[in-house]
């Protein structure tokens, strides 16, 4: 027992002697261009693992600090500090006042969480990342966020209407694409249930409420899980006690568009800050009737479009925060659109459709806990080349326009028109899908090491009562559930490591590994850095549950595998389930500013993808009498074989390689003026018609919907931008966009050069190629005071003939104006703890 006293007080006593042989360090941060307090600054000592992050007040403190001398290194979004030499003295305290940070005006300075799920430097991420700004929002005078994505490096928007804009990245775009994971707040911003498309029109967010939106290209899914496979586009939106007050902006453009939206925050004392949030905005889209083809009556324009479009946003969300060091956070959302989606099979007539979620947190600098539900709700949601089928049929029964108008969209039961009438398929949507989030991350640094974990749930349940999925059993429930690791360490003071691998179990595909790894490298005044990722794209429930049949056309999902059985012959066609896709990317960049005024971003990749999952594609059918057999169940359809039966579904390649180039290059050519250019090259084998693995659908011949890029191999972007000028009121932009010629297939929707402007299939008319155009772009925008600033923008200037989507209109001159007023508020102060 003596010697345990004795080794106790040997301990203290070390102890003692550290502690009198350790100081501690601590300041203010300030934003140099409000005087205010910047909260939530990440201040670190180089080489320790010692850091703090700034309090409401802006104040930090770092104790048990080792005497030494060391560099200071403060990070904030959207500002910049340079590194600052700190000594600290045995048993004392150094105290180094208030640091002002200026607003950055280069790229590369920004501060990012989304490659590494920590803030690091934008150059120095292990990713290919780009950042829209707060700045660059608050200087788009539009609604619509989406604009903005032209301008982000190796990413490719494509726009349907005046609303309407479709992301994608790194080529085999389609109408139906999932491989973008959208994120919000770290909340998954998909919808839920059966389609699992971006949110799109029907979002929460409204522009002045988002802070950053960070953009990934490339795999992701170690770090998020199924479906961060081309890349990530996460919007973090505003904290109410950094952005308090009131922001209320009034716009209208042409195509009759008017909008309204407002956010106001406040904090209400050193614990609690809350946000509201809430838009409306209308108009009407460019005019398009497209062609819808019947079995019996042959080309029909489609019937009683309505081109209006409408959205409606609110959102709201309470903060708390139980220590200096924490926050609890609640927030709800609830979004309704209506205009005109676009889909594999002809177009949809979106009506209030309506996405909401709610969303609970937990913050802290080691912890991150996060449980969340979300809701869909198709609301008279129909297909609109149904309805025009239901229509002219009613009409060829001798049906008045009247009822033929009504019965049409409600469908009609056999015998109820008139004795022995045919039954009228109902065109609509039901969707009531919802689904539920769980999730915790835990971070800390060991011994140089700084560690990230995780654990993930995700329940999907989709609702379509067999109105576009086969549920005639009852819901569909599926699971995934993953865990995560990733560790990095400095092996010197420029080069640092990153492993990470994540492990999902899927209900319907069982487990899915994703690792990855990266090595950067600081030269240059920048970061070179070599990755390697592998991720995987599960089948959405709609690819593997997919179920429609008008009678000419069936489009069925291949989950579980299909058979075609000529019920005459006995012939069979056996379509094999559908697999997850894995793709595995090689990929090398850099990042930074060679020259004081030149930033350069460089990124290189290749991909090898195996079970590569098609767009919806089409199958031969066997001729004659017809069943399809799902695997293990009852028959599904049957029909008559003719010369207009069509059937679509999605299906495997045996491997598919893919590589390609972004280069970003920015010139600044003062504190007021910068130009830019953007370029991204992409290819892939998928093109060689000679290959047989490129044969998706197993008719012996590589088609050109089954060997198509659906994307441009080269694409260019020049933009100029002048800000601050005439005493910090003028902000202006040009941006130019060449995008060449393409084809696109994407299910029943054509849109190539050759046999354009034919029907080309039975179901199918070709529009011809999407692209071959040059776009210009203006925005600008005056600040009358910190309250009131006017912007007005150009888009397509010069009215060139814009097609970038299957089933789209043309896209004419946009022009909007918009005025905004800020009201500021006052930010919450506090102590250090």
């Amino acid at each position: 027992m003596k010697k345990v006293y004795l080794l106790l007080l040997a301990l203290l006593s070390m102890a003692q002697v550290a502690l009198a042989q350790s100081g501690g360090v601590r300041g203010r941060v300030l934003g140099a261009d409000t005087r205010e307090p910047l909260m939530g600054a990440t201040v670190v000592l180089e080489g320790t693992t010692k850091g703090a992050t700034t309090n409401t007040a802006g104040e930090f403190a770092i104790a048990d600090v080792p005497a030494g001398t060391y560099n200071l290194r403060i990070s904030f979004v959207g500002y910049t500090f340079p590194r600052q030499s700190v000594t600290v003295t045995e048993g004392g305290t150094t105290d180094i006042g208030t640091i002002s940070m200026t607003i950055t005006q280069m790229m590369g300075e920004e501060i990012v969480v989304t490659a590494s799920r920590r803030p690091e430097k934008l150059t120095e991420a292990p990713a290919a990342i780009s950042v829209i700004s707060s700045r660059d929002l608050t200087e788009l005078p539009s609604f619509n966020v989406g604009e903005l994505l032209n301008k982000v490096q190796g990413v490719e928007v494509v726009r349907s209407g005046v609303a309407g804009i479709g992301i994608n990245a790194r080529g085999f775009n389609n109408a139906f694409n999932t491989k973008m994971y959208q994120l919000t707040d770290g909340r998954n911003s998909m919808l839920p249930g059966g389609t699992g498309l971006p949110a799109g029109l029907y979002n929460t967010v409204i522009k002045e409420d988002i802070e950053r939106v960070e953009v990934i290209l490339g795999p992701s899914s170690a770090l998020y899980g199924p479906n961060a496979h081309n890349g990530i586009i996460n919007t973090i939106t505003k904290d109410p006690r950094r952005f308090p007050g009131t922001t209320v902006t009034l716009g209208a453009g042409n195509q009759s568009v008017l909008t309204a939206r407002a956010r106001h925050a406040g904090v209400i004392n050193s614990k609690f800050a809350y946000k509201v949030n809430a838009e409306y905005t209308k108009g009407k889209d460019f005019e398009f009737i497209d062609t819808v083809y019947n079995a019996t009556l042959g080309a029909l324009p489609e019937y009683d479009v309505d081109f209006d479009f409408n959205v409606k946003r609110a959102s709201a969300a309470l903060y708390y925060s139980p220590t200096a060091k924490s926050d609890i956070i609640l927030d709800y959302g609830i979004g309704q659109g209506t205009n005109i989606g676009v889909t594999n099979n002809g177009r949809n007539q979106i009506d209030g459709w309506t996405f909401q979620y709610l969303h609970g947190r937990y913050v802290s600098p080691r912890v991150f806990a996060q449980v969340y539900n979300t809701w869909n709700d198709a609301g008279d949601t129909y297909q609109i080349n149904a309805r025009t089928n239901n229509y002219y049929t009613l009409r060829a029964l001798g049906q008045s326009p009247e009822v033929a108008h009504e019965k049409s969209k409600t469908g009609a039961a056999r015998g109820e028109l008139y004795p022995n009438s045919p039954a009228i398929a109902f065109p609509g949507f039901i969707d009531k899908s919802h689904r539920l989030n769980a999730e915790v991350q835990y971070n800390n640094s060991y011994a140089g090491f700084d560690v990230v974990t995780g654990l993930s749930f995700q329940r999907d349940v989709a609702y379509s009562r067999q109105t576009y999925l086969d549920d005639r059993n009852g819901d569909i429930i599926l699971n995934q559930y993953g865990a995560v690791a990733q560790v990095e360490r400095n092996i010197t003071d420029r080069l640092r490591a990153v492993v990470g691998a994540r492990l999902d179990r899927h209900d319907n595909y069982g487990n899915q590994f994703s690792p990855k790894a990266a090595l950067t490298l600081n030269a240059l005044a920048g970061t070179f850095r070599a990755t390697y990722g592998r991720a995987y794209s599960a089948p959405s429930i709609q690819f593997q549950e997919f179920y429609l049949n008008n009678g000419s056309l069936a489009i069925l999902g291949s989950g579980a595998g299909l058979t075609i059985q000529n019920t005459e012959t006995g012939a069979i066609r056996t379509i094999p389930e559908l697999a997850p896709e894995r793709v595995q990317t090689f990929e090398f960049g850099y990042k930074g500013t060679p020259t004081e005024k030149f930033y350069v971003d460089l990124s290189t990749w290749y991909s090898k993808s195996k079970d590569f999952i098609s767009p919806l594609t089409g199958i031969t059918p066997i001729m004659g009498k017809e069943k399809v057999i799902r695997k293990g169940d009852e028959d599904v359809t049957e029909a008559a074989s003719n010369a207009l039966n069509y059937y679509l579904t999605y299906l495997n390649y045996g491997n598919v390689n893919s590589w390609g180039t972004d280069l970003g290059l920015n010139y600044y050519l003062s504190n007021n003026f910068s130009v830019g250019a953007k370029y991204s090259y992409f290819n892939s084998d998928i093109t060689d018609k000679d290959n047989m693995e490129n044969d998706a659908n197993g008719d012996k011949i590589v088609s050109a919907a089954e060997s198509s890029l659906n994307a441009p191999k080269h694409r260019y972007n020049f933009n100029f931008t002048a800000r601050d000028l005439f005493n910090n009121k003028f902000f202006g932009s040009v941006n130019v966009r060449i995008l060449p010629e393409y084809n696109f297939y994407s299910g029943s929707q054509v849109a190539a050069k050759e046999n354009a402007n034919k029907r080309v299939a039975p179901l199918l008319y070709n529009y011809g190629p999407l692209g071959g155009f040059t776009s210009v772009d203006l925005s600008a925008g005056y600040k009358f005071s910190k309250m009131i600033t006017l912007g007005a923008s150009v888009s397509n200037l010069f009215d060139t003939e814009q097609r970038e989507f299957v089933g789209s209109p043309v896209i004419g001159r946009l022009f909007s104006a918009e005025l905004r007023f800020d009201i500021g508020g006052k930010k919450s102060t506090g102590e250090v703890k």
